[in-house]
């Protein structure tokens, strides 16, 4: 899928915020969590893309951890762009390695989105307020006033780890994908 997303997502108008046809979702999700092989070079860029949010949702405990929750989101009332960055790499460290190379890949090709988002309407903001959700979430649920706060806090977490993802996880971030 995130390969998939590398190729097209940067030329694709909307990626992340338009969805695909529910029917073919819900066909191929099925498929995929029956263990069935599935092309999906063959299917919509924005079912895959909605595939995509839909097994981030279904990260038990969040990609970026629920029990860091407080530390994520305090994070960006720190000190400079410095001291936030060297905050998100110490809460990287406690993160199983496995959450940490899918999290390089994801802002590999959120990057690579962003790089083209005059093309593709999907600046740094625009993709954190789509994908933010997916990616962290507190662990109780509260009331909505109090989650869309959240959802605000975290979209702006977002935002920064894709303005500054190769200072936070290295240069070669860029070409995680190499020449596909």
């Amino acid at each position: 899928m995130l390969s998939l997303l590398y190729q097209e997502g940067p030329s694709t108008k909307g990626i992340f915020r338009r969805s695909g046809s529910a029917k073919t979702f819900k066909e191929l999700k099925e498929k995929l969590d029956s263990g069935t092989e599935v092309d999906l070079a063959r299917e919509s860029i924005f079912v895959t893309a909605s595939l995509f949010k839909d097994f981030l949702r279904n990260i038990p405990g969040s990609i970026l951890s629920s029990q860091l929750c407080d530390k994520w989101v305090s994070v960006l009332d720190q000190g400079n762009n410095e001291e936030k960055i060297k905050s998100i790499q110490r809460l990287l460290e406690h993160l199983p390695r496995a959450n940490v190379v899918l999290l390089r890949y994801i802002f590999g090709v959120l990057h690579g989105i962003e790089m083209r988002s005059e093309e593709n309407q999907m600046n740094a903001f625009n993709l954190a307020v789509c994908i933010a959700p997916s990616l962290l979430w507190p662990p109780v649920s509260s009331t909505p006033d109090i989650e869309s706060e959240f959802i605000k806090k975290i979209s702006s977490l977002v935002q920064f780890l894709i303005e500054n993802c190769c200072r936070i996880f290295g240069d070669e971030i860029a070409s995680l994908f190499g020449e596909i």
